[in-house]
């Protein structure tokens, strides 16, 4: 691109965690950043700092045909899509009501990918684009209680693989982020779904010590830890499909690869003992 342009990006899910700090990160390192998000509110701070906000629901499909036609209108292109919105609808599988699991999927999921079928044609007439997918360790690896939670991040980790084939002939890059344990929102609301939803039942005990480990989250790293991934994956000449960071992402990863189903089914129920 230019030298004389500065690189625009969209970052979703910009109200706050580690999208928040995606945003602020490309502010500092020279992007012309629209940050999206439901609560426009939140996105005052970015503001400040000369960001763009946007309110785009990735449910809403018009909200996102909006705001991309805004960035073109104003950009004329989009160089990097972050696709950070999403969050963890937790509860046992037999307990959460599936227009819920439906509602996760279409956060984590297909609101996810329609954005970037809105961004992908504008990056091709440019031949040029990195879009950032923020997976999961759980894309890679499951615990109780979050089933519909990693079924749409197995699922991103798929469709990543694919769209990641598809459109390397046209200079564009699609990378996973998969971030571990994060200081974020994300563990209040996955441990008050798995509360509200499977607290009380067959279940209960399950929930009880899914609450008492999300606790230890409070000493997770800062969502700074992965935007320094997202830095370096954006900012490289030749990014790596994939990077992993936060509490025990490396570790865990690993053990899934190479333990076989019910050795490593033994290790994970034993933190919910």
């Amino acid at each position: 691109m230019p030298a004389s342009q500065k690189p625009v990006a969209l970052v979703t899910g910009a109200s706050s965690g580690m999208g928040k700090d995606f945003a602020m990160r490309l502010l500092a390192e020279g992007y012309v950043v629209y940050a999206a998000a439901r609560r426009l509110e939140r996105m005052q701070d970015i503001v400040a700092r000369g960001g763009l906000a946007i309110a785009m629901d990735v449910t809403d499909d018009a909200s996102m045909l909006s705001g991309v036609e805004q960035i073109i209108g104003g950009q004329g292109r989009i160089d990097v899509l972050v696709n950070c919105a999403g969050y963890g609808q937790y509860g046992a599988i037999e307990d959460v009501p599936i227009d819920l699991a439906r509602r996760q999927m279409e956060v984590n999921l297909f609101g996810l990918a329609r954005l970037t079928q809105l961004c992908l044609p504008h990056m091709r007439a440019r031949k040029f684009g990195r879009i950032v997918n923020i997976s999961s360790i759980g894309g890679k690896l499951t615990t109780p209680l979050g089933g519909w939670y990693h079924a749409s991040k197995f699922a991103l980790e798929g469709w990543s693989d694919v769209l990641r084939n598809e459109v390397r002939g046209f200079g564009i890059d699609v990378i996973v982020i998969q971030p571990g344990g994060i200081e974020t929102e994300w563990s209040d609301i996955a441990t008050g779904e798995a509360s509200r939803i499977s607290g009380s039942g067959p279940y209960g005990k399950l929930v009880q010590a899914f609450v008492r480990g999300q606790s230890r989250m409070r000493k997770a790293p800062p969502p700074s830890v992965i935007t320094e991934l997202l830095s370096k994956a954006v900012g490289a000449a030749r990014p790596r499909t994939r990077y992993a960071g936060g509490m025990l992402a490396k570790p865990l990863l690993f053990l899934r690869r190479w333990l076989p189903d019910r050795i490593f089914d033994r290790l994970i129920m034993s933190a919910f003992r």
